[in-house]
Parts: structure tokens; C-alpha cells; sequence
């Protein structure tokens, strides 16, 4: 099964109700890059009226997982994924649509292999960067992920 932008933000509706509820969707999604945005909206803002934090989160960290899902099926074998770590830092307000872009899927490629290989679980850290329709950073988060054969 190829993994698109419409299966990913049809996983969304189903399984993650809340991100599809605030908007978060799914642009494209490749090997090495994924993007993913969220408009701000009544739904999902804040009271200083800007996008809320755990919506930023949300998005953000469906730039980095489905870079992990997309690998894994690579693969071809069962391997759980689960965020281990986060940290985040917001520069600007965010406001208007905010777009998250991973670059980092050759860094999964290598854990998964030495998970395959060890049997254990391995660790590795992805960023996701969100940017306003302006270009400016509003915000930049980093995930560690942890894969482990099944």
C-alpha cells in the first residue's frame, strides 16, 4: 500500500478525530519530507487569539510520524513507533495557515535497520518547522521517536 496525503488525512478522520476537527491536514508526504497544515479558526485558537499550542503540536508531529509510517511499510515488517521525547519553541504568533514541514526521513531508515538487526529499540529525534503564510517561523518542534520490532 502507497501512503498519500489522502490516506494519511483519512487515517486522521478516523482515528484522530480532534486533529481532523481542527484542521490539521496532510499536504505531501514522501521519503525524506512530509508537510502538513492547520489554519487558524475559532476552533482552534487560544485566547490571545492565535493558533493553540497542542494544535501547533498535533500538526507538527504528524510531519514526523507519518515519515516513521512511511518507512515502517517500507520495510515491510511490524515495528511499533511511539514518541518517546518532545520540546518545542515558539517565535511568533500563529496565525493565518501555518504549515509544518519534516525533512528528516533519512533518519529513520538507519534506526529501523538496527532495530531489525538488535532487536532493540532505538531512539532518534526529528524536527518539524512551522511557518506562516508570510514565510516567517512561528514555531519549531522536535520529536524523539522510538521504533522497536514487534
Amino acid at each position: 500500500m502507497n501512503l498519500t496525503a489522502s490516506k494519511l488525512n483519512k487515517f486522521l478522520f478516523f482515528k484522530l478525530p480532534s486533529a481532523f476537527l481542527c484542521g490539521v491536514r496532510v499536504k505531501e508526504v514522501g521519503e525524506n519530507k512530509c508537510v502538513v497544515s492547520v489554519k487558524h479558526r475559532w476552533i482552534n485558537q487560544n485566547p490571545f487569539n492565535s493558533m493553540y499550542f497542542a494544535v501547533q503540536a498535533m500538526a507538527a508531529e504528524l510531519s514526523t510520524g507519518a515519515l516513521v509510517i512511511y518507512q515502517i511499510q517500507k520495510s515491510g515488517k511490524k515495528i511499533s513507533m511511539l514518541v518517546a521525547n518532545n520540546k518545542s519553541s515558539f517565535t511568533k504568533k500563529a496565525t493565518g495557515r501555518i504549515t509544518f514541514v519534516c525533512n528528516d526521513g533519512h533518519l529513520i531508515e538507519n534506526a529501523i535497520h538496527e532495530t531489525l538487526t538488535t532487536g532493540e529499540g532505538q531512539t532518534f529525534w526529528m524536527k518539524s518547522i512551522g511557518t506562516n503564510e508570510k514565510g516567517e517561523q512561528v514555531s519549531e518542534m522536535d520529536f524523539e521517536w522510538s521504533v522497536r520490532v514487534k
